[in-house]
């Protein structure tokens, strides 16, 4: 199973947008929802969003509801997070995986993770 691989990341002051892209295996990619992650050092991984394998369903987390945008192109076999109103507390490694086990409204299980794309708000 290959990883995905994240990319986008950046420094931006708040307010600012952001738009970061998870590239995945074809096979994997068509089949599966996939799901967006972040983790800042020292605290839990936390779930950012997921979207149903053909964006049928699309769910994300209370702290990035309304700005945050997850989309796919399943052609591409790549995800989208279009990130806007960044604030300082949006700083993490974000990371991205199929949910190849499960996926819903708050969770994306199963699959194995990329090595994340840093974002960075500070002022």
């Amino acid at each position: 199973q290959v990883r995905p691989v994240e990319s986008g990341g950046g420094s931006v002051q708040p307010g600012g947008s952001l738009r970061l892209s998870c590239t995945a295996g074809r096979n994997i990619f068509s089949i599966n929802a996939m799901g967006w992650f972040r983790q800042v050092p020292g605290k839990q991984r936390e779930f950012v969003g997921a979207i149903g394998p053909r964006s049928e369903n699309i769910y994300y987390a209370d702290s990035v509801r309304g700005r945050f945008t997850i989309s796919r192109d399943n052609a591409k076999s790549t995800m989208y997070l279009q990130m806007s109103k960044l604030k300082l507390e949006d700083t993490a490694v974000y990371l991205c995986i199929a949910c190849t086990a499960a996926y819903g409204p708050d969770h994306c299980r199963g699959g194995q993770w990329g090595q994340g794309t840093q974002v960075t708000v500070s002022s």
